[in-house]
């Protein structure tokens, strides 16, 4: 599909495109940046990239295909850094989870003759780094397109295509719509176990040992989402605080009816609250997000 493709930051999801690319035969060269000189080692060492190295305009000198896969906070940096040695008609992409405040920085600094098209891959697990990369991560998950006013229509096409090779389901949408419907399904889970397990810690010393040793289910998935990239999500909430802050406010308005039923012993109120809740769990699995396995498929 590609001569060459650039991936600025090999973490989970970059190492995992790569590896991607190179399964599937999506370009005939990949190449990569990382400011850490031991990524840009280990990525050559373990064949995930043909090339790398720290000089970002330089692995990105004639590539048919850009992807930024670093934090939203260094978008401003790299761009600056990117905009004269980005080869004439080539796409650059991001895999970000937040798009109206990045599509607008990039819009404004980008020379017309780049079609830049916002991409977002809802993949990922807890785990950062080059080595936790694998090449089926984007198997069967969605791939969002918002497409900037800078995209140019034959370009989305074939980034739709070059995601759905990947292994990705592809939806296309607007960023504002992107950024509203991500802080209910992501944005807000992650902020709710980053406070669960913090409240955890919160409890005397003393009593620490025990709840790591009763640890049931529900406390040890908050704890594994909690474990996400400090960085990556640190900018997300900042990036999309206007929906982020809906949702808390949402959040708590409704736990604050949560806890009138329970002081009250409201029992009709919590059954109907609980059932209808449970229904979102059955419409998952049958989306296809989730499968049906005692323990989430744990061993």
């Amino acid at each position: 599909m590609f001569n060459k493709v650039c991936i600025i930051g090999c973490g989970l999801i970059g190492s995992s495109l790569a590896r991607a690319i190179k399964e599937n035969n999506l370009a005939k060269k990949v190449v990569s940046s990382n400011r850490s000189d031991y990524v840009n080692k280990k990525v050559i060492e373990l064949k995930i990239v043909d090339d790398s190295g720290s000089d970002t305009k330089k692995m990105v000198k004639n590539s048919d295909l850009v992807v930024i896969a670093t934090p939203l906070s260094s978008y401003a940096s790299i761009i600056s850094k990117i905009k004269d040695t980005l080869k004439d008609g080539s796409i650059l992409t991001d895999v970000g989870s937040v798009k109206e405040n990045t599509t607008n920085l990039i819009e404004k600094n980008l020379p017309n003759n780049i079609s830049w098209i916002p991409s977002h891959p809802i993949a990922g697990t807890e785990e950062s780094g080059p080595e936790s990369g694998f090449s089926k991560l984007f198997q069967n998950r969605w791939c969002i397109l918002t497409p900037s006013k800078k995209s140019k229509k034959k370009d989305i096409n074939l980034l739709k295509i070059f995601w759905e090779k990947a292994g990705s389901k592809v939806d296309i949408m607007n960023t504002k719509k992107h950024d509203h419907i991500l802080s209910i399904t992501s944005h807000m889970p992650h902020l709710i176990a980053y406070n669960i397990v913090k409240t955890s810690l919160s409890i005397q010393k003393k009593q620490k040992s025990e709840i790591i040793k009763y640890s049931a289910g529900g406390l040890r998935d908050f704890t594994r989402i909690a474990a996400s990239n400090p960085i990556m999500w640190r900018d997300i909430f900042i990036h999309n605080k206007k929906n982020t802050s809906e949702m808390i406010d949402k959040f708590i308005e409704n736990l604050e009816d949560l806890k009138k039923a329970i002081e009250s012993e409201d029992n009709q109120k919590l059954e109907k609250i609980f059932k209808k809740t449970k229904i979102i769990r059955k419409d998952i699995i049958q989306a296809g997000q989730d499968v049906k396995k005692p323990d989430f498929g744990r061993t």
